[in-house]
């Protein structure tokens, strides 16, 4: 499952295949430079695409899509119905043809298509994507400045050459509970017994307090971390650098459908000893088989909703997978796409990840709603890439470090179900947050 990135000829790309430093340095390196005021770094199966600079913009807000073309036309609309049917039908109104975008859509993108609109304020953006100026990438064979007009790859190259190790990072505490977590899972535990829903992922922030280097802090965990995806971008006045351990959606160029949930987490990294006790423990777990279960049960049903009959099925059940500071229970569920069923109706369909909502997804997210004290933004959200071809991922946007003019902060959660331990899912959160939390870097001045 891949998206392409080479759309331009080899005449007019510029390559070298000599690099210092590990590929997330670089581009941390391109991002901090000053170069570009907005991007997205992507990084899958070992290649990381630097989008810098913008083409063309599209913001879905909770009531109106404003597009922002390559031609400098800008026209704000109001939509209602499916936000990815707005979204889809902005890209097709766009003066090019052919594009690739690149961007995010917070958790908030779920309210309207689940009768939750009422919960998000009118100005909530829901969307972002942009149409880069140019892309860069970095890989095994050296780096690519794409069609980068000769001075700007000049000066990637340059940068690329002289990134220098980073300083120690700034401890976060996340062991303290303000928001009395614990008493949130156990009130949800409460309504799991009294049969409102089966499955609810609570989740809690953290805020950090100083100001934080993102580009540094992006670089320095992604060498500490094993991710399904990576990224780190700057979009309005949204910023993130994350690790990501799970797809919430992928549609390649023929019209396959992939997700893959993880639902079931113990710690890792203590010692081979004690990695190896807690995956079997795992894997003998009732509780965290019985959710897992539940949960590819559920993406099934989201996948069989918009594939062509007799095509869904799980590829690979309930196998250990090290994501950073923990290992999960993971499976893979795929299907082929219905052709009156298009990638971004497959996003609708999937989203809210089910292993960051809960089972009834509608329920669950009423749940959220009612009983977490502040929005998630774009926790729990995803990072999408996408092509006029009609290819779509779209990243689960966990183990995440955010950043706004309000301050940076984390987030982690669990998932709940009536055999929960508001206790031991208040660790799991701690266990998830020490993929991040460790390799915060301070801002310089800060």
């Amino acid at each position: 499952m891949s998206l392409t990135v080479d759309s331009t000829p080899t005449g007019d790309r510029h390559r070298s295949g000599d690099i210092t430093g590990h590929p997330a340095q670089i581009c941390a390196a391109w991002a901090d430079s000053g170069g570009v005021a907005e991007y997205v770094v992507y990084e899958r199966a070992g290649r990381w695409v630097f989008a810098a600079g913008v083409a063309a913009r599209i913001v879905l807000t909770a009531q109106t899509v404003e597009v922002t073309d390559a031609d400098g036309t800008r026209t704000t609309r109001p939509w209602s119905g499916d936000p990815s049917d707005a979204l889809a039908d902005a890209l097709a109104a766009l003066s090019s043809p052919e594009w690739r975008v690149y961007g995010w859509v917070g958790f908030d993108y779920c309210a309207p298509h689940h009768d939750l609109a009422d919960r998000v304020a009118d100005d909530t953006i829901l969307a972002h994507l942009i149409i880069p100026e140019f892309e860069a990438t970095v890989d095994a064979d050296g780096i690519d400045t794409g069609t980068a007009g000769p001075d700007v790859a000049q000066r990637l190259q340059d940068l690329a050459s002289s990134t220098t190790p980073d300083t120690e990072p700034s401890p976060i505490e996340i062991r303290t509970d303000p928001d009395d977590y614990r008493g949130r899972v156990a009130r949800a535990v409460g309504e799991i017994a009294a049969g409102r829903y089966q499955k609810v992922i609570m989740s809690r922030r953290v805020d950090i307090p100083f100001a934080v280097d993102l580009p540094a802090t992006y670089a320095r965990g992604r060498l500490e971390n094993n991710p399904a995806r990576s990224y780190l971008l700057r979009l309005g006045g949204l910023s993130a650098a994350g690790f990501s351990p799970e797809l919430v959606v992928a549609v390649d160029i023929d019209g396959t459908v992939v997700t893959e949930p993880l639902a079931g987490t113990r710690a890792l990294g203590r010692s081979a000893e004690l990695d190896a006790a807690a995956a079997v423990e795992l894997l003998s777990d009732a509780k965290e088989i019985a959710e897992h279960a539940m949960s590819v049960r559920a993406c099934f049903d989201e996948i069989e909703s918009v594939s062509l009959p007799g095509t869904t099925a799980v590829s690979e059940f309930m196998v250990i997978r090290e994501r950073g500071s923990v290992q999960h229970l993971a499976s893979t569920v795929r299907g082929e796409l219905r052709p009156d069923a298009g990638p971004w109706q497959a996003l609708t369909v999937l989203f809210p990840s089910i292993t960051a909502s809960g089972i009834p997804k509608a329920a669950a997210l009423d749940a959220i709603y009612r009983l977490e004290p502040d929005r998630r933004g774009l926790y729990s959200g995803a990072v999408v890439t996408a092509t006029s071809a009609g290819e779509l991922e779209a990243t689960l946007a966990l183990r995440t470090i955010f950043d706004s003019d309000d301050g940076a902060w984390l987030r982690a959660g669990a998932g709940v179900v009536g055999q929960s331990d508001p206790d031991r899912e208040f660790e799991e959160t701690c266990e998830k947050l020490a993929s991040v939390a460790p390799h915060v870097m301070r801002r310089r001045g800060s």
